[in-house]
């Protein structure tokens, strides 16, 4: 069953994270504009400053997310695992995204919650159905030894080979 769907759910999956990168980077510019239009400071801090920061964070958030995309874009076109540093960057934004998804229970609501919950479900989905592949296809000089002492040849009870 993985087989089968593990190539529609990274591409559904490299689709999901696309589309939240732009909203990422959308919703830090509506925020960075309201702080921007208030003019009010937030325990002294300068208001410019708090705007350009939520830009920042923006970009660099959109830009994670997008690079993610790109990743599950690629496994999905070529329908091959990961590479070692693509699956530690989809990794993190599985962790990314369950942290988050805790928060915004309170913060915004089940909704958000689900989706979170959704997209760190294609996440996981994606690195299980590709690593098992990828531990399968791996030629045995790659693998690593057994641990422990050789295994022992036929019993001869002693005897001596004629």
């Amino acid at each position: 069953m993985a087989r089968v769907a593990r190539r529609p759910v990274a591409l559904v999956a490299a689709i999901v994270l696309l589309a939240e990168a732009l909203g990422v980077v959308v919703l830090n510019g509506v925020l960075a504009t309201f702080v921007d239009r208030q003019n009010m400071s937030m325990a002294g801090l300068d208001p410019d400053a708090m705007a350009t920061g939520t830009w920042i964070m923006g970009g660099v958030a959109g830009l994670f997310l997008l690079l993610c995309g790109a990743v599950l874009l690629r496994a999905g076109l070529r329908d091959r695992a990961p590479g070692r540093w693509a699956r530690v960057l989809l990794i993190a934004c599985a962790i990314v995204h369950g942290v988050l998804g805790a928060v915004t229970v309170a913060l915004v609501g089940w909704t958000a919650f689900a989706f979170m919950m959704l997209v760190l479900g294609l996440l996981v989905f994606v690195l299980l159905a590709y690593g098992s592949e990828e531990r399968r296809t791996r030629p045995p000089a790659d693998r690593p030894a057994p641990a422990g002492p050789p295994p022992a040849g036929p019993a001869t009870n002693g005897t001596a080979p004629a």
